[in-house]
């Protein structure tokens, strides 16, 4: 074989060959991406909307299959599926994996922008994100503070945080768990609402009329202009509690006649707590074809960013990473490259009883395993399990090969031949058995790596 003629008779040359590929394969691997699996996910766009008050039934005919019936004709989608619950609507598409996620959620946008008059008026707007429907947070962060309650700090996640971690790369939502934010409660008493011949429509319908901010036009002269705004007048309690409600027979009936109102969280039913303290969480998810030690990397850089600017006393902490199983299985794998190649060194030196014989394997082995990477990284692989523990299959081929070589030149020098010599011949002799019996071996795994 030319390859090993050459290596034999230029042995210096063969020596910087060597280098070279142990210092390309180390350039390869750290821009080698780190990952659970291979790049695969499927693009998956989600339209979530909340309909808060309504019974499932309903946020299933009035949202959820209008929203299907929009979006059911899009370009290159694969599967729909839709999940309805009291007061939210979820539906998620999935698409073939050549197409484009941006692409195909600027499609999704598209479509339901157009039904969004459809939809009823309470209704939050659907929110598009490129997210598995049934993907849960990938980070949680807990947020607490001594002497803040749970509505300031839902305020204060909502103002300065949420936009901040939304921006990372590959970040598909960032959304607050268990928090409460800031509501006017107004607490009917039925009874006094009998008595004065209301119902809780005329209480809604004042509401509505008055709780306004409206525009006022302009006012202009020859040198100056102005815009005219009438202020809201309802932003306390007690504001609310002189609302009037109704007019008749000479007297006014307002609001703190026929209710209770107070300050508290929209909603109470939630509840959330970090290390044995009232908190809030926000969950982190990351975009369906986004790598997730990246993304959490990302998040937990924009954390360090962040937490000069909190206020004194506030912690900022992570709950729950899912990166933690990923980085512990890679790292198992990785031992086991190494027990691997551990383990074979010593078993040639055991068998073959020569050091120089053992030499030549525990050379080539992590040389073989680092030129490795040049191959990855030219093919836009990653560091995963799967190629992880190819590697580690690899190296019984690798091993096989050097001893059938190793064994067949040490057999010609104990016939006599000169070690040079016995090279050259023992090598010619088994390489075609050598590579027929690889490919053989290779042939197996074929069908596994075009799945």
């Amino acid at each position: 074989m030319v390859l090993s003629e050459l290596s034999i008779k230029r042995p210096v040359f063969a020596t910087v060959i060597s280098l070279v590929l142990i210092v390309f394969g180390i350039i390869s691997y750290q821009r080698l991406a780190l990952r659970e699996y291979p790049d695969i996910d499927r693009p998956i766009i989600s339209v979530s909307t909340s309909y808060g008050g309504a019974a499932a039934n309903v946020v299933e005919s009035r949202i959820t299959q209008i929203i299907e019936g929009a979006v059911s004709s899009i370009e290159g989608l694969k599967t729909v599926e839709s999940a309805s619950s009291d007061g939210y609507s979820r539906v998620s598409l999935e698409f073939d994996i050549e197409r484009d996620i941006d692409e195909a959620a600027n499609d999704v946008r598209d479509r339901v922008s157009r039904v969004v008059g459809r939809l009823p008026e309470e209704a939050d707007p659907p929110r598009v994100s490129k997210r598995g429907g049934g993907s849960g947070a990938d980070l949680i962060i807990g947020l607490w503070h001594p002497t803040m309650s749970q509505m300031e700090l839902t305020d204060f996640a909502e103002r300065h945080l949420l936009d901040r971690f939304s921006i990372v790369d590959g970040v598909a939502d960032a959304r607050v768990f268990g928090g409460k934010r800031f509501a006017m409660r107004v607490w009917l008493d039925r009874r006094a609402l009998a008595a004065r011949g209301l119902t809780v429509q005329d209480v809604e319908s004042a509401l509505r009329s008055e709780n306004v901010e409206l525009p006022a036009g302009r006012l202009e002269s020859e040198m100056r202009e102005f815009s005219i705004r009438l202020e809201r007048g309802f932003r306390t309690a007690d504001d609310f509690r002189r609302l009037v409600v109704h007019r008749g027979n000479g007297y006014l009936v307002r609001l703190d006649d026929v209710a209770d109102i107070e300050v508290a969280p929209e909603d109470l039913r939630d509840s959330f707590t970090a290390e044995g303290q009232s908190a809030i969480g926000i969950g982190v998810s990351r975009q369906s074809t986004a790598n997730t030690l990246a993304v959490i990397s990302g998040v937990k850089a924009a954390m360090e960013e962040v937490r000069p600017q909190l206020p004194e006393g506030m912690e900022l902490t992570v709950l729950r990473d899912s990166s933690v199983f990923i980085q512990a299985a890679i790292h198992e794998v990785r031992l086991a490259l190494l027990i691997a190649c551990a383990l074979v060194i010593g078993i040639i030196f055991v068998f073959l009883g020569s050091g120089r014989a053992a030499l030549v394997p525990a050379l080539t082995v992590p040389i073989s395993l680092v030129s490795a990477f040049i191959v990855l990284a030219a093919f836009g692989f990653s560091i995963n399990l799967l190629t992880s523990l190819a590697l580690v299959l690899a190296i019984g081929l690798l091993v096989d090969d050097s001893i059938v070589v190793l064994e067949n030149i040490h057999r010609r020098i104990e016939e006599g031949e000169p070690p040079l010599l016995a090279s050259f011949r023992g090598v010619n002799e088994v390489a075609f058995a050598v590579i027929a019996t690889t490919l053989v071996l290779v042939a197996v795994f074929v069908p596994i790596g075009l799945m």
